[in-house]
Parts: structure tokens; sequence; C-alpha cells
């Protein structure tokens, strides 16, 4: 399946939600696509290819609609999962990161162990919005001594700059979307 025909496959099954979680914003409701046997496995496909690809020993799943997607691609991959949670949720020593939302600020936190030294990690989410989330991840990631092997994520909502906002803390790793909204 090219490219083309996986986000044309994924986009027909992802629906829009206004006004949520608070007026203004498009939620971008991926249930009906979880829901879908074909396109919920053509995702995890992709996903675990391009975490093969990479050569990434784990993969991490951004709090909570990234966990669904990461941790299926990273068994189908042959790599460990690792969850980045919001603050206070993950047991043990943990790293925190603070980062910006487009409607609110939050911590992300990862457990101090969840690497060894120089793995190499594909962190995977969504939606890239604005990049907060994912730029926190890539920073958590770092700091336990692991190297990004690149960004996969559903779709970008491309006007919000998100891309732009990680070329620095991607380091010179790949940023991949399936969809471009």
């Amino acid at each position: 399946m090219t490219t083309t025909d996986l986000a044309g496959l994924l986009a027909a099954h992802i629906r829009d939600v206004p006004d949520y979680p608070k007026p203004g914003v498009v939620f971008k409701d991926i249930a009906p696509l979880l829901a879908d046997t074909q396109g919920f496995t053509a995702l995890v496909d992709h996903l675990a290819a391009r975490a093969r690809a990479l050569g990434a020993t784990k993969v991490v799943g951004l709090e909570a609609r990234g966990f669904i997607l990461a941790a299926p691609a990273a068994y189908a991959a042959g790599a460990g999962f690792v969850p980045v949670r919001k603050q206070g949720k993950l047991p043990g020593a943990c790293h925190a990161q603070a980062y910006d939302l487009e409607y609110g600020s939050a911590v992300l936190e990862v457990q101090q162990d969840a690497f060894a030294p120089g793995e190499r990690v594909l962190v995977v989410d969504d939606v890239l919005a604005t990049g907060g989330t994912v730029a926190a991840a890539l920073e958590l990631v770092q700091r336990c001594g692991a190297r990004p092997a690149g960004v996969a994520v559903l779709m970008e909502l491309g006007f919000l700059g998100g891309r732009d906002r990680l070329a620095g803390p991607l380091g010179g790793a790949p940023l991949e979307s399936v969809i471009l909204v």
C-alpha cells in the first residue's frame, strides 16, 4: 500500500469533534479508526515497519492515545514499549518535563531506567499539533541517555507549526506524519 493510499484509508476513519475539549478546538477523534480492523492493522504495520527501518529498540507512546498506537507497533517490530505519562502516573524515580499545549500546559514523565544508554527510540503519537508534547518526550528520552531514532505521528496539524518547533529537539532524526491536515 502506498503512503497516499494509507493516508486515505486512515483519514476516512477520523472524525472531527468541534469545540472539544473547549470552545474553538476541533478534536480529531481516532476511535472510529481504532475500531476498523483494516485501518488499525494497516497503521500498526506501518509504524512497526518504521521502527524496524530506523533501528529502534524501544518505541515510546505518549499518553494517552499514543499508547494505543505505540504498544502494538513495538510488539510487531520486536521492540520494547515505554509509556511517557502525565505527572504522577508512573511509580519509582522519574524524569519530568513541563510543556505547553495548544490549550494549556502539563508535565510529562518517564521512568529513569526506561532506556539503556545509547538506545535508539522511536516516539509515536496520534497528533502533532504545536509540538510541545513531542518536544517534551524527546527531551525525556535524551535525559535518560537514549537517542531519538525518529518521530512518527498519525496526523500532523501543519497550520500549528509543530514541525518547525521540533527541528532542534529531533537533532536530525526524521519526523513522519502519515496524514497532513
